[in-house]
């Protein structure tokens, strides 16, 4: 028999499948309710979409159950920017920090990724930890462990150090005075001769605003302005956000530059990467990859050239979404700095 949840922004329609599975049709309480993904089949049992339904709201619950359960969403790209920079063996028993992990979505596929690997998730929210440690529970995963922030500028005691630290679609929602606490935290939790891996995070030179808002121009334009533009003209901001709502959803993303100068100096140096797996020659090849293959495939090759061709005029690499990855070196007085590799 068909179950309905119900909550403030709508209904839940699970159906029992043949196969075991559930599929979920989500029906909004209003039509101006924006949903990115309204129905889903799902191996999920009811007390984890009942628990997700009570965190994410009725809005977003497809939607992160899909970026667990679809391969060709996040664990694509995941799997395509760490391997475009990485071996899969240099991630063989290995410490990986999944930092912001929120629900957990990210830890988990990290954790299917490198089944010999321990994979440390930490985030702020404890009812997004509840999630994470369902879903978890849910794969029987042994090789993961959760963590809780004691403050939007603090790290939990004691984590030690990881091979790999990952921010994964998580750097552009720390607001600013998060950002500066925590990077040199982050890069202090890197040991010497280990990384610092962001991704999915939107770039802030990019001419569209293509995280929170969907508008053009407004990256260039002051705060005060974007707030005003953004009610009027963005059907994915309703009325009543603050800019602080905006600057926590990602609206301003980040640039190369500001995550390189919030890494310390002192004893080590940062080494921006390139990745150059696969056949790939730069992070321009790299967002290639990463776009629908089926969509647009001309204008996406025009785009291309054209972005190389501004990276050679400007040195800017003006792709929509950064994906970079930084060694951390020893910058001690007889200490060898080896800019060479992108392997471990």
């Amino acid at each position: 028999m068909p179950v309905t949840l119900e909550h403030g922004e709508g209904s839940v329609l699970i159906e029992e499948l043949p196969d075991g599975k559930r599929r979920l049709t989500v029906t909004p309480r209003h039509k101006a309710q924006f949903i990115i993904q309204n129905q889903w089949t799902t191996s999920y049992p009811l007390d984890l979409i009942q628990l997700m339904l009570d965190v994410n709201g009725a809005a977003g619950l497809c939607f992160e159950i899909m970026r667990d359960e679809d391969h060709s969403f996040v664990q694509r790209l995941l799997e395509n920017d760490l391997f475009a920079y990485f071996a899969p063996t240099d991630f063989e028993a290995k410490r990986i920090l999944d930092f912001g992990c929120g629900d957990g979505a990210s830890t988990i596929i990290l954790a299917r990724m490198f089944p010999r690997s321990q994979i440390t998730g930490v985030e702020l929210v404890p009812s997004a930890l509840s999630v994470a440690n369902k879903r978890a529970e849910h794969y029987q995963l042994k090789n993961v462990s959760f963590h809780q922030s004691p403050s939007g500028t603090e790290l939990p005691e004691s984590l030690g150090q990881y091979d790999f630290v990952i921010l994964s679609a998580v750097f552009e929602h720390l607001l600013p005075p998060e950002r500066t606490a925590l990077m040199p935290k982050l890069w202090s939790a890197v040991r010497e001769g280990g990384y610092l891996f962001i991704n999915q995070t939107p770039n802030l030179l990019f001419p569209v605003e293509l995280h929170t808002t969907m508008l053009p121009l407004i990256n260039y334009l002051p705060d005060r302005l974007v707030l005003e533009v953004a009610h009027r003209f963005s059907r994915r901001i309703s009325r009543n956000e603050t800019w602080e709502d905006l600057l926590r959803k990602g609206i301003r993303g980040a640039t190369e530059r500001e995550i390189l100068r919030l890494l310390p100096a002192g004893d080590s140096i940062a080494v921006m990467l390139e990745p150059m797996n696969h056949g790939l020659k730069d992070r321009i090849d790299l967002y290639y990859v990463n776009t629908n293959p089926t969509r647009l495939r001309t204008i996406k090759r025009i785009a291309r050239r054209a972005i190389k061709a501004i990276r050679i005029v400007t040195g800017v690499t003006l792709v929509p979404d950064l994906s970079l990855a930084f060694q951390k070196l020893s910058n001690r007085p007889g200490s060898y700095l080896s800019t060479a590799g992108h392997g471990p």
